[in-house]
């Protein structure tokens, strides 16, 4: 299984006509993915055939959310679950670095029948033992995670020992830095059945004339006149490398 994170309705087609598995709907690349708009949902929903998971993340940077930011998220997932979205993808923390318990089971029983994904906000616990065996408790489907470290390959060691501590009880899978030349050694060394990366180039924006004293961001280091899209190439060289 190889989903693969897209960051527009574009590049969830380009996805899936590239033999993809599933996507992630996400927006705010940046930020390291936020909700996409309800738009954008509907249209990859009339358009794709295979499973879409939408991550519902009101902002980007920590996952320790105010009471308004959790009311936004509830509506994120009714919202979803009414265009017949397959799953959600979320995550909240408490101040502490652990699993808040409470809310997080408020949205896995909100989001029935969809698909629960703890996502990456798993890798920011100060206990990845205890938070692992919390979420398999609360009935969390799966949990997005580059095993605590930057990346998957990094994070190998906890990634396997996550998958034996799992047994088959929820599904782990590993994502961030995944590719073609590493998922391979992911399987094998940490057992992992499903995937996740994001198999994206940028795309040099179509205007001829480009302001370059303005940054609509406010940050020099974001691309004003780029863009990412998913690649189609990496994603079919991924899946040869997954299936091989």
């Amino acid at each position: 299984m190889l989903e693969i994170c897209c960051y527009s309705v574009q590049s969830a087609i380009i996805a899936e006509q590239s033999g993809a598995n599933r996507i992630e709907l996400c927006a705010g690349v940046y930020e390291g993915g936020t909700t996409p708009s309800l738009a954008t949902i509907q249209m990859a929903k009339e358009q794709l055939s295979i499973p879409v998971h939408v991550i519902i993340r009101p902002r980007g940077a920590d996952f320790c959310y105010s009471d308004l930011e959790f009311e936004n998220i509830k509506k994120d997932i009714l919202a979803c679950k009414e265009l017949g979205v397959e799953g959600v993808v979320s995550g909240i923390l408490l101040s502490n670095g652990s699993i808040d318990i409470a809310r997080n089971k408020e949205l896995v029983e909100l989001a029935k029948p969809m698909s629960f994904t703890f996502h990456r906000a798993f890798d920011m616990v100060e206990n990845h033992a205890q938070a692992l065996d919390q979420l398999i408790e609360m009935g969390v489907d799966r949990i997005l995670t580059s095993g605590g470290m930057q990346t998957a390959e990094e994070g190998i060691d906890l990634l396997k020992k996550l998958v034996d501590q799992a047994e088959g009880r929820i599904v782990i899978m590993p994502g961030s830095g995944v590719n073609e030349n590493n998922i391979g050694k992911l399987k094998e060394i940490t057992g992992a059945k499903e995937f996740h990366c994001s198999a994206k180039k940028l795309v040099k924006s179509k205007m001829e004339y480009q302001n370059p004293n303005i940054n609509m961001g406010g940050e020099g280091s974001i691309p004003e006149f780029e863009y990412y899209e998913a690649d189609s190439e990496k994603i079919k060289r991924t899946l040869m490398a997954l299936k091989a």
